[in-house]
């Protein structure tokens, strides 16, 4: 089955045109062409990881084929994919939320005047994340990214006639390509480096940093640091993560993209294109286990402690419920980024798969709260729980896993090992994740109380349940977000066991030397403080919006400088405003002038008006100096011509007398010059001599 992977994404890529060229006339306006082809990649998807985790394809490691592409000098560049437990895992993730999503979309995306384009949208980008996920070449890995990215713009902003889509659109793209520049950098410097585009295999880039430390190690200076070249490697790759996985400072796209389609959200900013730069850096680990500073693993890990911690305290001041969803992926992209920077390689990817599956029912939920409603301020609903029921119950289950309630919950085994890492590798990462814990049960039980409980704010908004089309998606779903974590729990960790061979051999010791103080299995003292701070959010949370023991106008005179500040972001879109954005508009402004003034009226203004005055030069010797000497030539001819016509007349009479003069002439100089002597001879004979 796994020899047929590049199939996975070929499907996709085939609903897409046939949507594209045929529309409406499809069954279902094309969505059932959608489905039926992500359908078949889950079933290929399953199909591979029952290979790999259950029949034994773990063991081989990888399985890696490649085509020739293309030559470049000396190098031939190809092209192929790969299968590990890495890709078997994201195969997964990929097609079980995007098949959930699209189902959804028939009821949410019901009566959209541009239905069908929305579904060869859904299709095309989900076969761009599942290429990216399969392909053994860094090249072709950076292609499928930036289709990535081409297609959550379009998605985005698929409502663009709103001022406010198209802008969350270019805001998206123009960010995330911020760190895509560097992820280009980090690919050429590889590539330069060890002189091949592909991962894995003998002559690819993997094989070579393991084989080559002491080049791979040489110190670049970058201003006053110096870092090994690895390392550099792993920094300017880690941009692009940034980018892609909003992790601060490139986090501002993320909240904006709300306003796309609901559906959208689910897929690609809670479990696929976010997802994308957790995997890029676990894909490329062995790069970053290569250094022996771990200088780029540590930026890495308190980069990602930095924004879960920053995301979840603006979750709190939110009232859109989907921005509070929007901050709470970026906190758990933050989890999985500082996972990966404290050695948990196994911990990160199986959050990353428990939580594609619990936010993305998250934001499955809102769509239907927003659906039964028609509103996203969480300060107009309230009393949902009795006329959502559905809704509200896949909605709790899903929080708890978020919050990581341990033992009923995926979420609460993969926090717990994330957790477990950081608290034997790095104490600083470890409380910030467990105060990330604590902020978002907080925030989330208060999303909870204020759509679900009391009583409706607004009783203009009658509520109703989803239609069942968008309430399967959401039950299986939250199923998942119930049972995924029990392939990865302590006491039968078969997820850690199937997850450790991806790194290779070489990898796997490096990773091994730096976990060796870490006890397997359960860790009571993590489990107890992880636990106790997920319950006190929701304490706290309970006690100021469920029981409204602790008054929240109360709290407004001592908090409301810093609930402004929370509320607002911490003003980072406003700092880039005046500093970045007005920076570059400056710079525009100052290169317009440059341009028109400089370039236009000094240079290319001056080089014509130098042309002309040569050009107008060039005329008047041309006129008055060559002309002049053409024409003295011509009239010197002309004259000489005017003057001989007379000898030349035609008239026999006249060439007869000239003949008769002539012959007489001749006579008299002949005579002279033999009778000299003669008198009257003389005069005529000094003239002939």
């Amino acid at each position: 089955m796994v020899q047929y992977a590049w199939l996975i994404p070929l499907v996709p890529v085939a609903a897409f045109v046939l949507i594209v060229a045929f529309g409406r006339r499809l069954p279902g306006q094309g969505a059932y062409v959608a489905i039926a082809g992500m359908l078949a990649s889950l079933v290929m998807s399953i199909g591979i990881a029952l290979q790999w985790f259950v029949f034994g394809g773990s063991n081989v490691g990888l399985y890696n084929h490649s085509v020739s592409w293309m030559p470049v000098g000396n190098t031939n560049i190809n092209m192929g994919f790969s299968v590990d437990s890495l890709t078997a895992v994201m195969l997964i993730v990929v097609t079980v939320v995007a098949s959930m999503v699209m189902i959804y979309s028939i009821g949410y995306m019901h009566g959209d005047k541009r239905y069908p384009r929305y579904f060869s949208y859904l299709s095309l980008f989900s076969a761009a994340m599942l290429a990216l996920v399969i392909a053994n070449n860094i090249l072709l890995m950076f292609m499928a990214w930036e289709l990535v990215g081409l297609t959550s713009y379009l998605l985005i902003g698929f409502w663009f006639e709103k001022p406010s889509a198209m802008r969350a659109a270019k805001k998206a793209f123009l960010v995330t390509r911020v760190g895509d520049v560097g992820f280009m950098a980090g690919m050429m410097l590889l590539f330069i480096t060890t002189g091949t585009m592909n991962l894995f295999g003998s002559e690819g880039a993997f094989e070579h940093i393991a084989t080559h430390p002491s080049q791979m190690n040489a110190l670049v200076h970058v201003g006053p640091w110096a870092i090994p070249l690895v390392g550099l490697i792993g920094l300017l790759l880690f941009c692009g993560a940034v980018g892609k996985s909003a992790q601060f400072p490139l986090h501002v796209w993320l909240p904006d993209a709300m306003e796309g389609p609901t559906p959208v959200s689910a897929l690609i900013h809670a479990a696929t294109m976010v997802a994308a730069g957790v995997y890029l850096v676990a894909r490329m680990y062995p790069v970053y286990l290569s250094d022996p500073s771990h200088i780029a693993l540590t930026v890495v890990a308190y980069v990602g402690a930095f924004t879960a911690l920053f995301a979840a305290s603006i979750g709190i001041a939110q009232n859109d419920i989907k921005k509070v969803l929007a901050y709470s992926t970026v906190s758990q992209l933050g989890y999985m980024i500082m996972s990966l920077g404290v050695f948990g390689y196994v911990a990160a990817i199986f959050h990353l798969m428990t939580h594609a599956f619990f936010k993305a029912q998250l934001f499955l939920g809102s769509g239907s709260v927003i659906h039964g409603t028609g509103t996203q301020d969480m300060r107009e609903m309230g009393g949902l729980k009795k006329k959502m029921p559905v809704t509200y119950w896949t909605f709790l289950i899903s929080t708890l896993s978020l919050c990581g309630i341990p033992f009923v919950t995926a979420g609460g085994w993969s926090k717990e090992e994330i957790l477990t890492v950081a608290y034997h590798t790095n104490p600083v990462v470890f409380w910030a994740g467990v105060l990330g814990a604590f902020t978002t049960s907080f925030y989330m039980f208060r999303l909870v109380y204020m759509t679900f409980h009391g009583e409706p704010r607004d009783h203009k908004i009658h509520a109703h349940e989803s239609p069942k089309v968008m309430l399967v998606p959401l039950i299986i779903l939250a199923f998942l977000a119930i049972f995924a974590g029990y392939v990865g729990t302590p006491f039968h960790n078969s997820f850690e066991h199937n997850m450790a061979p991806v790194l290779g051999e070489q990898f796997e010791g490096i990773l091994e030397h730096n976990l060796d103080m870490i006890p397997h299995g359960f860790f009571m003292p993590v489990f107890l403080i992880g636990t106790f701070a997920a319950l006190l959010g929701i304490f706290f949370a309970t006690l100021i919006w469920k029981w409204h023991v602790i008054k929240i106008e109360k709290l407004e005179p001592a908090f409301g400088w810093l609930a402004k500040i929370v509320e607002n972001k911490y003003y980072i879109d406003e700092i880039y405003q005046a500093t970045i954005i007005r920076g570059l508009m400056l710079a525009a402004a100052l290169l317009y002038w440059f341009d028109k003034w400089v370039i236009d009226y000094v240079i290319v203004n001056g080089v014509g008006y130098m042309s002309l005055v040569l050009a107008r030069a060039w005329w008047w010797i041309d006129r008055n100096i060559v002309d002049g000497l053409v024409n003295l030539a011509g009239w010197i001819t002309g004259t000489l011509g005017r003057g001989l016509r007379y000898v030349q007349t035609g008239v026999t009479q006249q060439y007869v007398f000239l003949l008769v003069v002539a012959m007489v002439i001749i006579s008299l100089v002949f005579v002279a010059g033999n009778y000299s002597e003669v008198s009257w001879i003389p005069p005529i004979t000094g003239f002939f001599h």
